[in-house]
């Protein structure tokens, strides 16, 4: 492999480190991006080949000042993974304003800035994967989460909107709906009451990822839900 380069925002301590190892060990340069700085500066020195770039998603003069520093250093990514996300529970009626419009930002717009950010480069090469991590509350508006379905539903739509752009210019844009509680040392606490194969494994989820970033053409994936097997759905 070629100095490939991938990039995933939302590095936090789960999903978005999993995607890290799994394209670092696969043989990618791996770009990091994640608001705590310590974080990613440690993750820099224990994973190979990758380069920290610590940024708040929602903010978009920052996004466009990170997005030029990479581009001058490292180059254009081959792979974006949209990772980054915000969420908190509530009805309606108890939510507040102010909090989904910051999971707005982060959730929707910071896909907005990111693709926007590399999608001409990318369709000057003709090649590229764009994969967003989302849930099905993108698709499922439940009662008491009214404060993130809207935002993982504008999402979905934003990246659908983008892979229908994008497709015939040789840019494959995916959505993972992910119907399941991720295995987070949080999680556990929360649900502690839960077997281990009610959570869905990180690793796992950055398994799905590799594997739409590398389908052939012939066969592109737009939507694909993972969930573990004792799910209801």
């Amino acid at each position: 492999m070629e100095d490939k380069i991938c990039l995933v925002t939302g590095v936090g301590p789960g999903t978005g480190t999993s995607m890290v190892r799994k394209f670092s060990d696969g043989g990618y340069k791996v770009i990091m991006i994640s608001r705590s700085e310590e974080r990613l500066q440690t993750l820099q020195k224990e994973i190979i080949n990758t380069k920290s770039f610590p940024c708040d998603v929602s903010k978009e003069e920052d996004m466009e000042s990170i997005i030029q520093q990479i581009k001058a250093k490292e180059g254009i990514p081959d792979v974006l993974i949209h990772n980054a996300v915000r969420g908190s529970r509530g009805n309606f009626l108890e939510i507040k304003p102010k909090d989904l419009l910051k999971n707005f930002e982060i959730n929707t717009m910071g896909l907005l800035y990111l693709a926007r950010g590399f999608s001409e480069e990318m369709i000057s090469r003709g090649s590229g994967s764009i994969i967003v991590t989302g849930n099905t509350s993108a698709r499922r508006g439940k009662s008491w989460f009214a404060n993130t379905a809207p935002t993982k539903a504008a999402q979905r739509i934003l990246a659908e909107s983008m892979a229908r752009e994008l497709g015939p210019k040789g840019i494959h844009v995916s959505y993972i709906l992910i119907d399941a509680v991720i295995d987070l040392k949080w999680t556990r606490e929360l649900w502690s009451d839960k077997p281990d194969d009610f959570f869905i494994k990180p690793n796992s989820i950055a398994d799905e990822a590799w594997h739409l970033a590398h389908q052939d053409k012939s066969a592109w994936t737009f939507d694909v839900e993972i969930r573990p097997f004792r799910e209801s759905w």
